[in-house]
């Protein structure tokens, strides 16, 4: 096949496929054994999608004409998807340190947050920060998971509580969209808490009444795009029937629900997420048998945070029983000044130890899973003909590493490549070439 392409991938040792048939998600059956590729290659077109997946000696002879912006030999390494972080709150200002060594001293997260701490102090910095700090601190952090290996990140606001700083946060992810090399899931989480001075019925009324319209009006002008809609429903803060009123609101504006349920105690979050046809519900420590089901038939994804439970000592949500239950499994790290993990090869490892995923699942989990818990398994997740050339190239002979290597994924990732463009290559590897 003559002509110019983007990028040329010969000679893995193993291309992990994760998927082949176009799956929009894999069930517990499915993530058992991940599709592979050995002595594999790919092509990535001038578009930034995958043009062709297979054996070495056959891509070699099918693009024997063809010329190729940068050719990057894998012998001896594995090609996977990008990997997919399902839940972050990446926007903020002034780090909460002193409150991990409260937690330590035994303080419980509500205690830390009616004592002031916890949200409310993040939220006092976020609206005293500049847009433009807002900005160059995300980036940073992005830039952070972009080298763990993200290359599709769900981000939310919610550390504003008031209409004017939670578009402040949302102009940074568009501006973060429009300029960096990373897909980007934009979530508006006005409701992640009850504001101060506000009882959760104002607050509500305020999110429907003010918030929602003008989302919906920076959408029709094409000044921001918003993809989800968010609420912390939780005991002290939006309680069953707020968010049922948001999320509804927000779903009538087009906005995918995609929030917090059942972290601290049973709320039947699920059973709500289930009703509503909710993408995905996050946290779910205290979820209730009924609700594993609920989602299970409706198809809403479970994003799974083992560094929230990890980090604040929580029961860890029941990742086995959701699975056997023919639950969606994804994960995301939960990334926030709470819980301060940039690295989704961490967060699987901590999803196989902690909460006795398979690594085979957490692979599914942080690819094809993760993508549809953002409604986007039609084009990430997984190595296919037609879908985006987000890769990563790690400099080992069996795929596993990346969950092994317990924190060793700064050495093991040679290539993080988004849309077939080199966007990290790691300094043994030599110096960046130009585009």
């Amino acid at each position: 096949m003559a002509g110019r392409h983007r990028l040329l991938l010969e000679n893995a040792q193993q291309l992990v496929l994760v998927c082949g048939r176009g799956e929009e998600y894999l069930l517990r059956e499915g993530a058992a054994s991940p599709a592979v590729l050995r002595d594999a290659s790919l092509v990535v077109g001038l578009d930034g999608c995958i043009k062709a997946v297979g054996q070495a000696d056959v891509i070699r002879s099918q693009f024997s004409g063809a010329t190729f912006e940068r050719i990057i030999d894998c012998s001896g390494k594995c090609v996977l998807p990008g990997l997919v972080d399902a839940h972050t709150h990446p926007v903020w200002a002034g780090d909460r340190v002193h409150e991990f060594a409260m937690k330590l001293a035994g303080a419980s997260y509500m205690e830390i947050h009616q004592a002031g701490g916890g949200i409310h102090f993040t939220v006092e910095h976020t609206r005293k920060a500049t847009e433009e700090e807002l900005f160059n601190t995300f980036k940073h952090r992005l830039e952070r998971m972009r080298r763990a290996g993200s290359t599709l990140v769900e981000c939310k606001s919610g550390y504003g509580l008031n209409l004017e700083t939670e578009l402040k946060m949302l102009r940074v992810i568009e501006r973060a969209k429009q300029s960096m090399d990373i897909g980007i899931s934009s979530t508006y989480c006005g409701a992640h808490s009850v504001p101060k001075g506000k009882t959760a019925t104002e607050a509500t009324d305020d999110i429907i009444n003010n918030h929602l319209p003008k989302l919906k009006e920076l959408k029709l002008s094409g000044e921001i795009h918003v993809n989800n809609i968010d609420v912390f429903c939780e005991r002290g803060v939006f309680d069953l029937d707020s968010t049922r009123r948001i999320l509804q609101a927000g779903k009538e504006i087009g906005l995918q629900i995609n929030f917090h349920g059942d972290e601290l105690h049973p709320m039947k979050s699920a059973e709500l997420g289930a009703e509503l046809g909710a993408q995905a519900i996050s946290h779910l420590e205290e979820v209730s048998d009924e609700g594993i089901m609920a989602m299970a038939r409706a198809k809403c994804a479970a994003v799974l945070l083992p560094t929230t439970a990890y980090m604040l000592r929580l029961k860890q949500p029941q990742a086995r029983k959701m699975l056997e239950e023919g639950v969606i499994v994804a994960l995301g790290s939960d990334f926030n000044p709470n819980a301060y993990c940039f690295s989704m090869p961490m967060v699987m490892h901590l999803a196989c130890v902690n909460m006795k995923m398979s690594m085979n699942e957490a692979l599914a989990a942080a690819t094809i899973n993760a993508a549809y818990a953002l409604g986007k398994s039609d084009t990430h997740g997984s190595i296919e003909t037609g879908k985006q050339g987000d890769l990563l190239i790690i400099n080992s002979s069996r795929w596993e590493h990346l969950i092994y290597q317990f924190g060793g994924h700064e050495a093991l990732i040679d290539y993080v490549i988004v849309k077939g463009k080199v966007i990290y290559q790691n300094e043994r590897c030599g110096t960046m070439s130009s585009y």
